[in-house]
C-alpha cells in the first residue's frame, strides 16, 4: 500500500472568542458591577435592538460614551481581567496545540470584543499578548481617560482581524479553525465556512449552533480538542483517546449519538480532575 502522507508539516490557525468561549463570565458585567452599575445587561440590549453598533461592541460604546462609564481606566479593565473565571485548561490546550499535533502546527489567538487590557490581564502567562486581538481604546494622556475606539473586535470586525491574521501567517483559507460562542461570531464563523475552514460553537444558542460545522458544550477548555481532533487530525474514537493518553488524559465516558457526552480525566496536569462535556452532532 503506498503511503500518500506528506512528509511536510502542515499549518492551523485557531482563533477563539474570549467572553463566555474561554471564560464563564462576560467581562461587561464584572466592570459593571465593580463601578455599582446594575442594570448593564439592560443597557446592553437597548443598544442592541437600535442596531446602533455591531453585536459585541456594546460594551465599546457604553465605555466611550455612557456617563457612568466614563470612570473607567486602563488599570481598571486590567483588575477586570484578574477577576474572569477562566476555564480549566486553557495552558494544557494551548501547549498542546502549539507544540504541533502528529504533522499538523497550530498558532493560537484569541479575538473578542472584549477590551484587550481585559484579556492579556485575564491570560497572562498562558496566551502571548502579541496573540491577543480585542477592542483597544486610546487614552487620554493627561487624566487616563478612555479617548477613542482604534479597534473593535466585534461582528465584521471579527472577519477583518481574522483574515489579516491568516495573510500575516500565509495560512491557506481552509486551514483555520474559529471558535465561539455568540451572536458577535456569526459574521466570522459564516466566513469561515465559506471558505471551507472549521467553526465550532460552545454554546447552545441556536442562531450560533445553526451555523458551526460543531458543538461541543463543555466547562473546561480542552472540550475543543474533540473536533480538531476527528474534523482536522481524522482521528477515529481509538485514535483519539491514544492520543488523549499521551496527555495524561483519559475519556471515561463516550456515548455517541446525537449528543456525545464525555468525561476527562486529568492524570498528570494539576487543576480540575475530571470535566463532563456533551457534543451535539
Amino acid at each position: 500500500m503506498i503511503n500518500l502522507v506528506s512528509n511536510f508539516s502542515k499549518r492551523y490557525l485557531l482563533a477563539s472568542d474570549f467572553d463566555q468561549t474561554l471564560s464563564f463570565n462576560d467581562s461587561g458585567e464584572i466592570l459593571a458591577e465593580s463601578l455599582g452599575i446594575n442594570n448593564y445587561m439592560q443597557r446592553v440590549h437597548n443598544l442592541s435592538s437600535l442596531n446602533l453598533v455591531q453585536q459585541g461592541g456594546e460594551l465599546a460604546y457604553l465605555l466611550l460614551h455612557d456617563p457612568d462609564f466614563r470612570q473607567v481606566r486602563a488599570e481598571n479593565l486590567l483588575d477586570v481581567g484578574r477577576r474572569v473565571r477562566l476555564k480549566p485548561n486553557i495552558a494544557l490546550l494551548y501547549e498542546i496545540l502549539t507544540s504541533g499535533i502528529q504533522s499538523i502546527d497550530f498558532d493560537f489567538f484569541v479575538i473578542s470584543a472584549a477590551p484587550e487590557e481585559v484579556i492579556i490581564s485575564a491570560l497572562d502567562g498562558i496566551v502571548p499578548k502579541e496573540n491577543i486581538f480585542g477592542t483597544r481604546f486610546s487614552y487620554h494622556k493627561t487624566d487616563g481617560s478612555i479617548q477613542g475606539i482604534e479597534r473593535v473586535a466585534a461582528g465584521y470586525g471579527k472577519v477583518a482581524v481574522l483574515n489579516q491574521i491568516r495573510a500575516e501567517k500565509q495560512i491557506p483559507q481552509s486551514q483555520v479553525v474559529y471558535v465561539g460562542d455568540g451572536s458577535s461570531d456569526i459574521h466570522v464563523m459564516l466566513d469561515v465556512n465559506h471558505r471551507r475552514g472549521l467553526t465550532i460553537a460552545v454554546s447552545e444558542s441556536q442562531k450560533i449552533a445553526d451555523i458551526a460545522n460543531r458543538t461541543v458544550l463543555c466547562d473546561d477548555a480542552l472540550c475543543i480538542l474533540i473536533p480538531i481532533l476527528e474534523e482536522v487530525l481524522q482521528m477515529n474514537s481509538l485514535q483519539l483517546m491514544d492520543f488523549l493518553a499521551t496527555k495524561g488524559l483519559a475519556l471515561q465516558d463516550w456515548t455517541q449519538g446525537r449528543t456525545d457526552r464525555m468525561t476527562f480525566q486529568n492524570s498528570v496536569y494539576s487543576g480540575v480532575t475530571s470535566t463532563s462535556m456533551e457534543e451535539r452532532a
